[in-house]
């Protein structure tokens, strides 16, 4: 690193560290800096680490936040200075972007002592002893909390009802599952989830009526030293219909419903079908469609995952506008329930108008004019219809082909149906739909002084889910057809460099199966770890290719409708984790693994198919699809137009630390690494080839970027450098040393900006 960067970034640390406060602090007053938690040392490491990592975010007040020693909000807040007007630079800055300090005159050390002790009290450590002081160093001052917990109490014996009731009965089945052991430490916690469980349990029972607010935990702490025993009893107040087990009785649905109506649709327009009793609109819905939603029949035992099911499936049919039901204890039946679906329909026919702005993986910002017509209920089974027409344009804001625009037109049909269609049979216990889907587009795609292309597409497959975390995408067949035009002279001279690029401007069938596997968890928001993993597999005329297989050994390429068809295998797998360091602060890292391989009627993997790095979305601090292959430098050629370089393998890394700046501005420190290359040897692509020494063709860039939060989108800015480039001689890739923020020239060639829609990853 070179000594002008050496003395920036040591100034910059001088700045920061300096920055404490503390200066503009009113007259005899300190800065409180925050509180340390001392654990009696014979506690056992384990439990004083969890009461430390307990304890610790009970404290009040909250410092000022930190980082690296600064505190970059108190800063600000005292830049600003008092503004003489409610509005303007300075108002906001100081109000908006910085927070006033934290003065140690509102630390309540009292108040805080009996948060500790109440903490510690409730989790079993009953001799517990909590002493609070405080020390000051210059203009700061900081909270100690001496806590002595003692021995923490454990339970010793477990008493649940005895009694002959079926109420008692079905409670000690649930014992095998119990959330409490002999020997747990005692957690009033633990005993308010374990009435949650028992609660949770009688419901899947029949127990329709009971609450957890029904069993009372009586714990004596006298029996033994640090030993409690616990007894789970039944309240004496419970009611006579919440110690009954329920059974389904009528099943009513009524598919018309209206909020706004004060009456429900006459009986006598009902319509019976197998267990279920349909009142109103006999013409409206097809009966089956509700008998497969619907988990409940008559006789069955009330169960809370049936009736959670049979909501979910209702709503995800996206038919229905407001989904509501009710149980009743039935008139002429004794212990059993009638339930009664109230449905309010979405209107069966809309038209909607949309434009968006959009980015994509080649660092393409444009907008797009979407207009889309829905009937939600076509063949009156709650199938969905879309047809869909489009129009937008699409440019570079920075790139090596700035001024190649693209212009796009097109029509897409969907057609949905809510269940499997299949030859075999498909049931699924998930609260979740399965669909089948038809898809059939055209798209005309204009490159501006390139060529145009025209592409035909279809697919049918299946679409379910096991659950809210587990996805799973089959198209039985997928169909792609595509034919250039217009091809310019501009890109037949670059043909003559780099021959691979014929490919794109030659006709193309894709045909075979595609499936695709997500497993998520990042709607949990609460978990300090999610993560997300998507694996894809694409097969592109794998039987057809076998059939065909003598002509091949022949050498001769075998054709459809006199377009030969693509053969090939594409794999390709991408895993995220996303790390909360707080409720403003994560770390989001991303690795993606792809390989593709052509055989049979194909010497190389469709242009479409295969993979690119750099851009937005990849690599951000290269341009988009300009990385490899492997060593191969693409940006080495001549004229205006600089072709996108494609791979057989993709490998990319990327970690970003993100966090919360003010409301909707977010910040982001970024680090992005890897590369594509080649299965087979290409003269005019030197170094593109795969080999042992890959780890050493890995291109790596760092940046800083802004996220702009506007709810109905997010705009990302970013702006990055590579600290690695591939193409160059072993020894010299590392570029480091290069560094020069100060240098135009080096600034022109490295720095790369990036304006995006949503999150890379």
């Amino acid at each position: 690193m070179n000594t002008r960067i050496l003395n920036s970034l040591l100034l910059l640390l001088i700045v920061i560290t300096g920055c404490t406060g503390t200066k503009k602090l009113p007259e005899g007053s300190l800065l409180y800096t925050g509180a340390t938690i001392k654990i009696e040392n014979t506690t056992p490491r384990k439990q004083k680490k969890a009461l430390k990592t307990a304890l610790t975010p009970l404290l009040r007040p909250k410092p000022n936040t930190t980082f690296l020693g600064w505190r970059p909000k108190l800063f600000f807040y005292n830049l600003a200075g008092e503004p003489t007007k409610q509005k303007g630079l300075r108002y906001w800055l100081r109000n908006k972007v910085g927070e006033p300090p934290i003065l140690y005159s509102r630390v309540d050390l009292n108040y805080n002592q009996k948060i500790i002790l109440n903490y510690v009290q409730n989790n079993g450590y009953f001799n517990a002893k909590v002493v609070a002081d405080s020390s000051r160093s210059g203009k700061k001052a900081t909270a100690t909390y001496s806590l002595n917990p003692g021995k923490q109490y454990v339970i010793q014996q477990i008493k649940y009802p005895e009694d002959s009731s079926a109420v008692a009965n079905a409670i000690r089945h649930t014992i095998p599952t119990s959330l409490l052991k002999i020997g747990q430490g005692y957690s009033l916690d633990a005993f308010k989830q374990e009435r949650e469980r028992i609660d949770s349990h009688l419901k899947e029972k029949g127990f329709y009526y009971f609450n957890a607010e029904y069993l009372k935990m009586e714990v004596d702490s006298t029996v033994a030293e640090h030993r409690v025993n616990l007894t789970i009893k039944i309240k004496p107040e419970i009611t006579d219909i919440a110690q009954k087990q329920y059974q389904i009785n009528q099943i009513m649905v009524y598919p018309n419903y209206r909020l706004n109506k004060d009456t429900i649709p006459d009986p006598e327009s009902a319509l019976q079908y197998k267990d279920f009793t349909i009142i109103g609109s006999k013409n409206q819905f097809k009966p089956r469609i509700f008998d497969r939603a619907l988990y409940f029949h008559k006789g069955d035992l009330y169960n809370r995952t049936n009736h959670n099911l049979s909501l979910n499936r209702l709503v995800n049919l996206g038919t229905f506008k407001f989904v509501k039901n009710q149980f009743k204890v039935a008139d002429t039946t004794a212990n059993f329930l009638d339930v009664y679906y109230y449905l309010t329909p979405l209107p069966k026919k809309s038209i909607q108008a949309v434009i968006s702005a959009k980015t994509n993986s080649a660092n393409y910002t444009g907008t797009e004019l979407n207009i889309n017509w829905s009937n939600r209920n076509l063949f009156k089974g709650a199938e969905l219809l879309n047809l869909s027409a489009f129009g937008g344009l699409e440019v570079q804001v920075s790139g090596q082909n700035k001024g190649f625009n693209v212009y796009r037109l097109g029509t897409e049909a969907n057609l949905i149906w809510p269940r499997i269609i299949a030859p075999f049979p498909f049931k699924s216990a998930s609260g979740f739909v399965p669909k089948t889907k038809a898809t059939l587009g055209y798209e005309y795609q204009n490159r501006t002084q390139l060529y145009s292309l025209q592409t035909l597409k279809g697919s049918f497959g299946y679409l379910w889910k096991e659950n809210q975390r587990k996805e799973h995408l089959l198209n039985v067949t997928e169909i792609t057809y595509a034919s250039p035009q217009n091809v310019t002279n501009l890109y037949r001279q670059q043909i003559a460099i780099d021959p691979s690029l014929a490919k794109v401007t030659e006709k193309q069938l894709i045909f075979g199966p595609t499936y695709s596997y997500t497993y998520t968890n990042t709607m949990l928001q609460n978990k300090k770890h999610t993560y997300y993993y998507k694996a894809s597999l694409d097969l592109s005329a794998n039987l057809t290719g076998w059939l065909s297989w003598a002509n091949m050994q022949k050498g001769d390429t075998v054709e459809i409708f006199k377009v030969p068809f693509s053969q090939f295998i594409k794999i390709e797998n991408e895993f995220r984790h996303y790390l909360k360091l707080s409720s403003k602060t994560q770390i989001a890292s991303k690795i993606l693994v792809g390989a593709g391989y052509a055989y049979g009627n194909s010497d190389q993997m469709p242009f479409i198919k295969q993979f690119f790095n750099g851009g937005s979305n990849s690599i951000r601090a290269f341009r988009a699809r300009s990385i490899g292959p492997g060593s191969f430098n693409g940006n080495a050629t001549s004229g205006n137009f600089l072709p996108d370089q494609s791979g057989d393998l993709k490998l990319e890394f990327s970690t970003e630390y993100r966090a919360k700046i003010y409301k909707l501005v977010h910040g982001a420190l970024f680090l992005d690494a890897g590369n594509i290359w080649l299965l087979r040897e290409t003269p005019e692509k030197p170094g593109a080839k795969f080999s042992k020494g890959f780890l050493k063709e890995l291109a790596v860039g760092v940046g800083a970027g802004l996220r702009f939060d506007f709810s109905f989108l997010i705009l990302r800015t970013d702006l990055a450098f590579p600290i690695r480039k591939p193409y160059l001689p072993e020894g010299a890739r590392w570029q480091l040393d290069q560094i020069s923020f100060g240098d135009k020239n080096w600034r022109k060639e490295n720095l790369v900006f990036n304006l995006a829609i949503g999150y890379p990853f």
